[in-house]
Parts: structure tokens; C-alpha cells; sequence
């Protein structure tokens, strides 16, 4: 800006930068992703009070309101945003100062809250976090599973990984593989029904399924890839739950390798001919890709994908 010009209307103004703490960041940057003070004041080892009153005090640095108080806890405004995009501009500064001098080794510390679908997230990523930790054990996850699109543009996570590519400003996105889906029924439900034999005897057969009506995602809709219309004799939003039916014997499931394939209770029906395969996309936000704990969950979780490619396309058996 130069001499003279007024700032953009709208936007936080600093008159005097002896009035500005640059802690205050660290203390902004907390409560953007913990939403609450107590959660914020226990990553930074402080008082709730203590984060109450440096946020009021960068608030009247900047003579701007940067968060709204609501149910849902504290809520960025228009200004808190424009300032969140600087902030972790500075964050990523300092984190690549420090890479820089003592090398990708030095200590990595911090929560990165990662986003997945329900039965991917439980069942596949949470068990082999512990990878993750061993590596960097200053690092901390935040798993969020969700039937419904998570907003990384709204910071309701750090990273997503997701089956359809998802849509926001900012994201930086890419295909990191697939895996496949085939129909599973538990040995009970074969040895009373009878095992199918052609894609004709499914007809004859009853399925577990998602609900419609319900479904915010069309990716999960894999069951209608390979029949139309289901005798179905199950429904629930979870596909955990689908998990859980087909192995009481409830029915036929359309489910992933990493889910089924380690079940010893399952069988997998018509291999040959039915399989179904769904993409996996990582999100993270322009932002704070550059940011030393979120890079290295990113690189955990493109590697852990990638070193698990042929179990997760059906090619070869989970060992685990």
C-alpha cells in the first residue's frame, strides 16, 4: 500500500504495530481449529481466560471483530477469514525457516484434523495412524468421518480424502488411486440361500443397501453399478453398519476390500464379474499445504495408499 492510501474497507487495519503481538497468531491460529477456548488453551498450555483475553486484545489491535460466538462454538467473520489466509501464510513462514536450518528431522508438532468417509476413516485409516505417530510423535490427527461433503474451504479440516472430487476455492487436489468394491455374504446366509452362480441369481437373492433418500454422496451408490433394482432386505446410512448386517447374514452387501476382505466370515460373490471401483482424491487448502505437520500427513497418507494399492483393487489379499 502505498503512502497515503486507505485501506480496503472491510478489511482488519493496523495503525501502530507496538500495539500488535505477533504471539496473538499462535493464540488466532488455535481457536480457528479448536472452535472453543478450554480446547485451545490445552494445545497452547494456557488458561481459557488467557485465550479470551489476547483474542479481544488482537481484535482491538486490528479494530476488527474476528469471531462470532454461536452453538457451534467460535466462528470466523469476513475479517477473521482474510486474517486466517495471512496467518498461516506467517505459520508456513516459520515452519520452512525451520525446516530450512535444521532439516526435514527437526520435531514437528501439532494437530492436523483429517476428513473421510465413515468406514475408510474407522476401519483403514484410524488402526494405522500409529505409523503415522512413530515417525512424529509431536504430531496429533483429528479424524473426522462424515456422510456428508466436509467444507475444507470453511476449515472444517485440514486434509480430506474423498471418493468423488470435491468442488471449493483454494483446494489443492489430486488422485492418489482407487479400490475396488465387490459383493460380500457371510457363510450362513450362502450355506441357507444358495451361492450365486451367474449375474441372473442375483435376482433370486435379497441385499443390504444405503438408504436414498438419505444419500448426500451419489459416489456410494455402487450396488446400482451392478443391479437396479434390490430385493433389499436392509438399509442404514452406514456402511459400517452394511458391514456388520452381511455378517449376520442379513444379506448380500456391496463393500471395499479393506473393509470386507479381513473378515474371515465373508465371502466374496462372483469375482470374476462383479467389481466396482471408486476413486480416492486428496483435498488440502492452498493455505496451509506448505505447513510442516500437514505436509507430512499428506505424504503419510499418499504413501499409505500407494503402498497398499493391489490389496485395495482386490489384487491381492489383505494380510491384516
Amino acid at each position: 500500500m502505498s503512502d497515503g492510501e486507505a485501506p480496503k474497507k472491510g478489511s482488519p487495519r493496523l495503525h501502530n504495530l507496538a500495539d500488535f503481538s505477533w504471539d496473538d497468531i499462535s493464540v488466532f491460529l488455535a481457536l480457528v481449529r479448536h472452535r472453543s477456548l478450554s480446547s485451545a488453551a490445552r494445545e497452547l498450555a494456557v488458561n481459557h481466560s488467557t485465550i479470551g483475553r489476547r483474542i479481544r486484545a488482537l481484535e482491538s489491535a486490528l479494530e476488527t471483530k474476528l469471531f462470532e460466538r454461536t452453538r457451534l462454538g467460535f466462528l470466523l467473520t469476513d475479517d477473521g477469514d482474510r486474517l486466517l489466509s495471512e496467518a498461516e501464510g506467517i505459520e508456513a513462514h516459520v515452519s520452512n525457516i525451520s525446516a530450512q536450518f535444521r532439516g526435514e528431522t527437526a520435531r514437528i508438532t501439532g494437530t492436523v484434523r483429517v476428513a473421510t468417509m465413515e468406514a475408510l476413516g474407522s476401519l483403514f485409516l484410524a488402526p494405522r495412524f500409529s505409523q503415522l505417530y512413530k515417525r512424529h510423535p509431536s504430531v496429533r490427527v483429528e479424524l473426522v468421518t462424515a456422510s456428508h461433503w466436509i467444507n475444507l474451504s470453511k476449515r472444517e479440516a485440514d486434509v480430506l480424502i474423498s471418493f468423488p472430487k470435491p468442488r471449493g476455492q483454494r483446494l489443492a487436489t489430486e488422485k492418489i488411486g482407487e479400490f475396488a468394491l465387490f459383493l460380500y455374504a457371510s457363510e450362513d446366509y450362502l450355506a441357507e440361500h444358495g451361492t450365486p452362480q451367474s449375474m441372473d441369481d442375483l435376482n433370486k437373492h435379497v441385499f443390504i443397501d444405503y438408504i436414498d433418500e438419505l444419500v448426500v454422496i451419489p459416489a456410494v451408490r455402487w450396488l446400482s453399478d451392478v443391479i437396479r433394482v434390490p430385493d433389499t432386505a436392509f438399509r442404514s446410512t452406514s456402511l459400517v453398519a452394511h458391514y456388520h448386517a452381511a455378517t449376520a447374514g442379513i444379506g448380500i452387501a456391496m463393500l471395499p476390500t479393506f473393509v470386507a476382505q479381513v473378515d474371515p466370515r465373508l465371502r466374496r460373490i462372483l469375482p470374476n464379474q462383479v467389481i466396482v471401483k471408486r476413486d480416492f482424491w486428496l483435498s488440502v487448502h492452498h493455505d496451509i499445504e506448505h505447513i510442516a505437520r500437514v505436509r507430512q500427513v499428506v505424504r503419510f497418507l499418499k504413501d499409505l495408499i500407494s503402498d497398499n494399492a493391489a490389496c485395495l483393487n482386490g489384487e491381492k489379499p489383505w494380510t491384516s
